[in-house]
């Protein structure tokens, strides 16, 4: 329940937002929906759009804060108190008894997913299914054609379970951005450098390799206590004629921006400052999730 207070402060954000909105140009308005959250990882526990051929679909997985480790059952009721408030419109929100993670699945919008074992194959999130269920699992509801698995990599810090978001992106259907280490005095030198030996054995649908970039390595970040958190430009989110990229104030920022600035030519490369995010154990893309256009309030 919200007090006369909070609502008031919703009230007053969704006011200064949409008058931000409006000086700056930007389409549409913002709608501010009280409900009650766990975390703040849209990522992971927001809806995946689909589209079938006959207009799109919202699937509702389970989430179960990666595997337990958190609490989760506000998060897991978050997109059936949308739908309920009417944020998705007329858009079905369809459950599926599946728990799946948004930042575990990367596809390159043609039938390919990327994804790793280390996460999807973790008994504290679907232990009655082996690869060939989750496989065919992922084939029904998202329409995935070929499944390409990491065996290697991971993040100090990382609650999830090595996500694939943070690791391997795809930036066009043929080329695949990556996190590399070069110091191999880092505790993560050798697991990347295996991840990045079965990227360059992957290769696409038509049998041509995969165009592979890797990411500059930041600088290690550490919270109050000492311990590592999981920094890393892999990270970036794509919206409608932009990249915007995680960067955490420290040297190889610059260059995670020119690297990525040469991937998009076509789209403007915007840094956004993630420092606050990471201290919390994620980033940009974790934060955010897209819907399709026509979905929301439509």
């Amino acid at each position: 329940l919200l007090s006369c207070e909070h609502v008031f402060r919703l009230q007053e954000l969704e006011r200064e937002l949409n008058q931000f909105a409006q000086e700056n140009g930007l389409p549409g308005r913002v709608v501010a929906v009280p409900a009650p959250a766990n975390d703040t990882w849209a990522r992971d526990h927001g809806p995946l759009a689909i589209n079938r051929g006959e207009g799109h679909e919202l699937l509702d997985f389970r989430f179960n804060a990666w595997g337990g480790k958190f609490p989760w059952e506000k998060d897991n009721a978050l997109n059936s108190h949308l739908s309920n408030f009417g944020s998705f419109g007329a858009t079905p929100l369809v459950p599926v008894d599946f728990v799946l993670e948004g930042g575990s699945i990367e596809s390159d919008g043609n039938g390919t997913l990327l994804t790793t074992s280390e996460c999807l194959l973790t008994p504290s999130r679907n232990p009655s299914l082996d690869r060939a269920g989750i496989e065919q699992l992922l084939s029904e509801t998202l329409g995935a054609e070929r499944i390409l698995w990491l065996n290697h990599g991971y993040l100090a810090g990382d609650d999830t379970d090595s996500h694939i978001d943070t690791l391997a992106r795809f930036c066009a259907p043929d080329h695949i951005c990556y996190v590399a280490c070069p110091d191999v005095s880092d505790e993560h030198y050798s697991a990347l450098a295996a991840m990045e030996e079965e990227l360059q054995q992957f290769h696409q649908a038509d049998g041509q390799p995969y165009h592979l970039t890797p990411l500059p390595w930041p600088d290690a970040i550490h919270d109050e206590d000492g311990e590592r958190l999981p920094a890393t430009y892999a990270n970036f989110l794509i919206i409608n004629g932009a990249v915007l990229v995680p960067v955490y104030g420290v040297p190889q920022d610059e260059e995670a921006v020119a690297t990525l600035s040469k991937v998009f030519t076509e789209r403007e490369v915007i840094p956004v400052n993630c420092r606050p995010l990471i201290t919390q154990g994620g980033s940009l893309h974790c934060v955010t999730m897209q819907i399709p256009a026509g979905v929301v309030g439509a």
